[in-house]
């Protein structure tokens, strides 16, 4: 495909491993997107007259497999799967110091903060959107623990939220009280598993190991 950054591509769906400090959707203010940078890579490859429509979104900083559909007609069939959790999303994560448990499932409400325009808070039952996250650890090194998430809902800064709620904010994220760090938000969309829009079978996306987070892959993963 030419394209590092190409994780899967054909007719009807692309997958895209997005760097850091580029948005997914234009925000009013006209910087450049990540759906822009799709759109020419397709006016490159003789498919300018198709507009590529995210599936899902990521913040900025985080890096990752972002989905983009590419035919209006597919289109539900991809929407329905996030609607209905059909697709299974990895996360990888990292955060400062041990991590007592190995395993835990949060669900807690997520709403925006009232006092902060830029924060996500965990909320009271029967407020905010109902979220679930499940945490799991997958290794430790050098005071830092590394763990594979699975999104069940997306709200907005969800992994972030949750694991800060914890007390352990991911590494690289100070809105949350999470520690500095020169590689930036240690968050990256590295798997997802999806049944592909047009009948082809279950898909297994994933991205080239992120070392900014890890060194290097651990076993299980």
């Amino acid at each position: 495909m030419g394209d590092a950054r190409i994780i899967y591509e054909d007719e009807v769906l692309l997958a895209w491993d997005k760097p850091a400090g580029i948005i997914v959707h234009g925000d009013g203010t006209g910087a450049r997107t990540l759906t822009d940078v799709v759109a020419d890579h397709l006016a490159a490859t003789g498919r300018a007259d198709v507009r590529p429509q995210a599936v899902q979104r990521l913040d900025a900083d985080t890096t990752g497999l972002v989905l983009f559909s590419l035919d209006r007609a597919t289109q539900p069939a991809l929407d329905a799967q996030v609607a209905g959790h059909v697709m299974e999303k990895t996360y990888l994560a990292v955060v400062a110091g041990r991590v007592p448990w190995a395993e835990k499932t949060v669900r807690q409400p997520v709403g925006r903060d009232r006092h902060d325009a830029r924060r996500m808070r965990v909320c009271r039952p029967g407020q905010g959107k109902p979220a679930e996250t499940r945490l799991r650890r997958v290794a430790e090194k050098d005071g830092r623990t590394l763990f594979a998430v699975t999104l069940v809902t997306g709200r907005r800064h969800q992994i972030r939220v949750h694991l800060a709620s914890l007390g352990h904010p991911i590494v690289g994220d100070p809105l949350y009280g999470g520690a500095r760090s020169t590689s930036g938000l240690l968050l990256h969309a590295w798997r997802e598993e999806l049944d592909h829009p047009s009948g082809g079978g279950r898909l297994r996306l994933e991205t080239s190991w992120p070392t900014r987070l890890w060194p290097g892959r651990p076993e299980g993963l």
